[in-house]
């Protein structure tokens, strides 16, 4: 193999900036420990290499060594690559020295391996914000969270900023309320009214944890909700200072309040993490996610206890500070992109469907959710799983429409007098049968409302003037009956296009069956 030529062409030539002596010696170390690693009767003397492009450069060895390019121990050494690493984008080359064994034969020294690596030394600010990247993004960021994971994190961030700082001014109103700053009680009776506050507080976290499921059919709307009654608790706790007598009663109230935030905060957490991880990364997606959190509820603490020092208003305070956490919290939860269907996410996308014959995409969908639309609200159009006798006012009713869905699993109806539809599910309905009856609920309230005769269905606390005739009703479930049968296959199939999971759903269908009644 011909030798490298590497010494300069020219003496006078001018001598290279620190950087591009950086990049020559580099470049050169890693063609020359190439070189040498290709072939045993080739495998030189990298250092000499290096010495000469040191020389090239207009360093000496020891100063490319003080430049942090080389070991001082690579200089006037023999060395040969051994391989080649790298970590998050950085890259380095080990080399191993040459040693004599007996006989002649070639060995390498022990503890003779060498790291050079082939970047420059970060930088004070970047080596800091790598550090902190570390507590606060999941590994592999941004390739193993969802997209929606920076949005979401950043009002969640913003969220706890505005909760801690709303916290030392809460604590510090409770406990001038409760006699320690003007030792107006004593510590024991002190003592005891905290505990009972506290006490309060847990008892209703636990009876309020029987929701259950309902946390996963009304995710955001719950998780709103909940950050909804965390500043009612804050306000209430606030109100103690202009009513120090009835601190008992009104901690206590403000205290079940905000357990009961807490409570629906941390069972909708796990499914919203869920939704970011894209593989099986939801413990480190979670502890990230918590870490955010702290670091902005501390930096809200802090930013507090020195505005607590001016004595600023309490009403103007909470005021500024519940509109941000507020704005905070339903920025957060309109962020999160679910993939499953529950029936604020399904009637948006059936909607869409019957309008423009197009299924909204996960991201579209989940923008157009409705986050005040309660889980508790009586106000909903479409009533699924509901008892007979709500559905049904008379036995006619009911024996007219039901050979239409003799060969289904479900039975809807429509209700004049409530001006709700209703979808009654047979008792061997499944998963797909429950999604089916609510696509067919959805279509016959289409159907309604387009019809000359239904343009607006009466609320159910309005007075119903005239009630839709019971043929006409009949003709309108056989025709919504037609269109189910037409349009269901394909608003499945567009939907899974979409990425919508159709094999699952968070419908809430309700307990009630209709059996046979033999």
């Amino acid at each position: 193999m011909t030798p490298m030529n590497l010494k300069p062409k020219s003496t006078t030539q001018t001598l290279p900036s620190n950087d591009a002596a950086r990049l020559l010696v580099r470049e050169t170390l890693r063609i020359s420990a190439d070189l040498a690693s290709s072939s045993s009767s080739a495998a030189a003397e990298p250092s000499s290499a290096v010495s000469a492009v040191a020389e090239s450069a207009g360093l000496r060895p020891s100063a490319a060594a003080n430049l942090g390019l080389i070991d001082e121990q690579f200089v006037g050494s023999s060395l040969r690559l051994i391989c080649c690493e790298e970590v998050d984008g950085r890259r380095w080359k080990y080399f191993a020295e040459n040693g004599r064994g007996r006989g002649g034969s070639k060995q390498f020294k022990n503890g003779s391996i060498r790291a050079v690596s082939l970047h420059s030394p970060q930088a004070p600010v970047e080596e800091l914000m790598s550090f902190i990247r570390s507590y606060v993004v999941p590994e592999g960021f941004p390739d193993t969270v969802a997209s929606s994971y920076v949005p979401y994190m950043t009002w969640r961030a913003l969220k706890h900023f505005f909760g801690g700082a709303m916290g030392v001014f809460t604590t510090k109103t409770l406990l001038s309320s409760v006699g320690v700053s003007k030792n107006r009680a004593t510590p024991g009776a002190v003592a005891i009214n905290w505990i009972l506050k506290d006490g309060a507080g847990r008892i209703g976290k636990m009876l309020y944890s029987r929701q259950g499921k309902k946390f996963d059919y009304d995710l955001k709307q719950l998780r709103f909700a909940g950050d909804l009654l965390m500043e009612l608790g804050a306000g209430v706790e606030l109100a103690t200072s202009v009513v120090p007598h009835l601190f008992l009663p009104l901690a206590c109230a403000a205290n079940v309040a905000k357990n009961v935030g807490a409570v629906t905060s941390t069972s909708t957490r796990t499914p919203i993490y869920k939704a970011f991880a894209k593989g099986e990364n939801i413990g480190d997606v979670t502890a990230k996610g918590e870490c955010v959190g702290n670091i902005a509820d501390l930096l809200g603490t802090g930013f507090s206890i020195m505005m607590a020092k001016r004595n600023p208003s309490l009403v103007t305070t909470f005021a500024l500070l519940s509109c941000g956490y507020l704005l905070s919290s339903y920025h957060e939860v309109k962020s999160v992109v679910l993939r499953t269907l529950n029936r604020a996410r399904l009637a948006v996308a059936i909607d869409s469907f019957l309008k423009t014959g197009r299924v909204p995409t996960l991201q579209e969908g989940n923008m157009m959710e409705s986050i005040f639309n309660f889980p508790w609200s009586k106000e909903r159009p479409v009533v699924l799983g509901s008892r007979f006798k709500d559905a049904f006012q008379d036995p006619y009713s009911y024996l007219g429409i039901e050979p239409i869905f003799e060969k289904e699993r479900y039975v809807v109806t429509y209700n004049s007098s409530k001006g709700n539809i209703y979808a009654l599910l047979k008792d061997q309905a499944k998963s797909d049968d429950i999604l089916k009856a609510a696509f067919h609920a959805h279509v016959l309230l289409h159907i309604l409302r387009s019809s000359p005769q239904c343009r607006s269905l009466p609320s159910k606390h309005e007075e119903v003037d005239q009630i839709m005739p019971f043929t006409d009703l009949e003709a309108h479930i056989a025709e919504s009956y037609k269109m189910v049968s037409a349009l269901y296959g394909p608003f499945k199939s567009k939907a899974t296009e979409q990425g919508w999971v159709m094999s699952e759903s968070l419908l809430n269908p309700g307990r009630a069956r209709l059996c046979d009644a033999n």
